[in-house]
């Protein structure tokens, strides 16, 4: 085992980065297709093709889901994806081509790294090019180049990030994991202490966000310019419904970690992938939620740590 997505059978993750212009992408790939949900928490998001993940739309299954720097000008990204995809007809069949299904959701770095560097159709496609089932890099790579947290003083005060995964497997082989990217506004914590997030100028302590957000009575006027963005994965047969729900209760590990989270400077957004590998007789949602909230929690965690 891995203890990563790549636990999950079927997905392959690639990535592609900018290390001068500290910005990147994060294609995790399903070439046999995967039922996808999404739930988005922060008021602050960037996505594509999100409507089409509703329950009650027609498609049941996407072919990629990206995450990417960039903010608005990283869905550019998923073009890449479209056409590496196409090229190997992976895609829904339309008769005289294929269309590839591929939801996504971006992060801010703009004020990191080069703000004119973006992740782009060229960016999208190498990330294609480097998926695989056997190696999955952590920290400042692929969406996490350029992810930092602790934005409450601005990017003077804050810490780098990164992109993290984590992946639990029960005696009975049901797997949940987690591959979040981590740039948000509020600290991140491991069992209640500050690992990430805003310092003082010296760079010598952690400055509580929450706790001095109270005090101030105000947010400071720094707006969306993060954003916390992931995909879950489970090799358990869900509806688009249950998908849907898993992402929304994986948000609870988003909470665990990240203080504050899900606020108007943030576009939190989960997406949850179900490959089907094992089928279910009786309601299993509940507990795929409960997993996927702690294996959130743990991707976090090891995003900023290995930044």
């Amino acid at each position: 085992m891995k203890n990563n997505i790549l636990d999950i059978k079927g997905i392959l993750v690639g990535q592609s980065e900018d290390n001068k212009g500290k910005t990147g992408v994060t294609v995790v790939m399903v070439p046999d297709g995967a039922v996808c949900g999404v739930d988005v928490r922060g008021a602050a998001p960037g996505t594509r093709e999100t409507d089409l993940l509703d329950p009650v739309n027609a498609m049941e299954k996407v072919n990629a889901v990206v995450l990417s720097g960039g903010s608005a000008f990283g869905l550019e990204a998923a073009n890449g994806v479209m056409e590496y995809l196409e090229q190997k007809g992976i895609g829904f069949d339309v008769g005289c081509t294929v269309v590839p299904i591929v939801p996504q959701a971006v992060l801010f770095d703009l004020a990191y790294g080069d703000a004119q560097c973006r992740p782009n159709k060229k960016m999208g496609y190498i990330a294609c090019e480097n998926a695989n089932h056997e190696i999955l890099k952590e920290g400042s790579v692929g969406a996490g180049c350029g992810a930092t947290v602790g934005k409450l003083y601005d990017m003077e005060c804050c810490t780098k990030s990164g992109i993290g995964s984590y992946a639990q497997t029960l005696q009975n082989g049901i797997t949940v994991a987690a591959l979040i990217a981590v740039n948000a506004f509020g600290d991140v914590l491991e069992n209640g202490k500050i690992i990430a997030g805003t310092t003082n100028k010296e760079k010598t302590t952690f400055i509580d966000t929450e706790k001095t957000m109270l005090q101030m009575a105000s947010t400071p006027a720094f707006h969306g310019k993060n954003t916390t963005i992931g995909v879950i994965a489970t090799n358990v047969a869900l509806t688009k419904a249950e998908a849907k729900k898993v992402a929304g209760m994986a948000h609870d590990g988003l909470a665990r970690a990240i203080r504050p989270v899900h606020t108007q400077l943030d576009g939190d957004t989960l997406f949850c992938l179900s490959t089907g590998e094992i089928q279910c007789s009786r309601p299993i949602v509940d507990l795929i939620g409960t997993l996927a909230a702690r294996v959130a929690e743990q991707a976090v965690i090891q995003a900023v740590k290995k930044a």
